[in-house]
Order: structure tokens, then sequence, then C-alpha cells
């Protein structure tokens, strides 16, 4: 049974990383969820309860830079609410579309909301530039702060 559960404890952690760069998987969540699950097999032992919880606050702020960093980037242009809109369709249909169309539809999305709701080209494409370098950069704090989790995880295993 034990070999099972470490079996599943890398799945999360492994579904986890792949959740920071797909939008529709709670990336640093899974790798958390992974990371607690492999502590309590372990009874404890080697992964203590107050680095759960640094790993817990380190989740809940990877989940906030990434809301906030797409917002900061929207605002910061000016971006109407069909921007934000198009921005997360945009997010959305890159799932289905490969890594080229998740990396940049978000921007597309962004932009023609923003050109639906204002008729100007130039502040569409500012707009859906800001937004998506927000994305771009609560992507990288996600993937910086589950690959530090994974990191610390896996070194207090060993030690």
């Amino acid at each position: 049974m034990s070999v099972v559960l470490w079996i599943l404890v890398v799945v999360l952690i492994v579904a986890g990383i792949a959740g920071t760069v797909l939008p529709a998987m709670p990336g640093t969540v899974l790798v958390f969820g992974g990371i607690l699950l492999g502590a309590w097999i372990d009874d404890f032992a080697r992964i203590p309860v107050w680095l759960l919880v640094v790993f817990g606050v380190l989740t809940l702020v990877a989940w906030v830079v990434d809301y906030l960093a797409a917002m900061a980037g929207a605002k910061k242009a000016g971006a109407s609410k069909l921007a934000i809109v198009g921005a997360a369709i945009g997010t959305v249909a890159g799932i289905f579309t490969g890594f080229v169309g998740l990396l940049f539809l978000p921007l597309a999305g962004a932009a023609i909301g923003e050109f639906i709701a204002q008729r100007d080209a130039l502040r569409a494409g500012r707009v859906g530039v800001a937004t998506w370098l927000g994305l771009l950069v609560g992507t990288a704090v996600k993937v910086a702060i589950a690959f530090a989790m994974v990191g610390a995880f896996v070194i207090a295993l060993a030690l």
C-alpha cells in the first residue's frame, strides 16, 4: 500500500508542476497535496509540520500572485472588462491548442476584447500585451514556487 501512496505523491507533484503552466489545473495546490501526502506517509518524520505550514503559505502566495499579476498587467494598461473576459477565454482556448496557443491566445483574447469595447486597435494591442505580460509573470512566479517546494521536499526526504 505504501508504494501505491508514494506513486500517488509523484503523480500529484508531476500534475502540479504541469498545472503551474496550464490554467485549468491548480498547480501549486496539487504540488502541496503531494507533499502533504508524502509527509503523512512518512509520519512527518522528515517533513515536519512547520515546513508544511511554509509550503501552505507558499501555495497561497502562488495563487494570489497568479491572480494579481494578470489583473495588474490589465489594470496598468487600462483594460476594459471585455479585455479581461477575452483574456480568460483565450487562456481556456489555449489549453486545447497546444503550447503556442496557450502562450499567445490570452494576448489575442485580451486584445480582441479591448478592441470590441473601445474600437481602438493601438489601445487593444497595448492592453493585450500588458495582460499577457502579467500572465507570464504570474506563471513564472508559480513555477518558481512549485519548484522551490519540490526541491525542499526532495532535500528533506533525502536527509
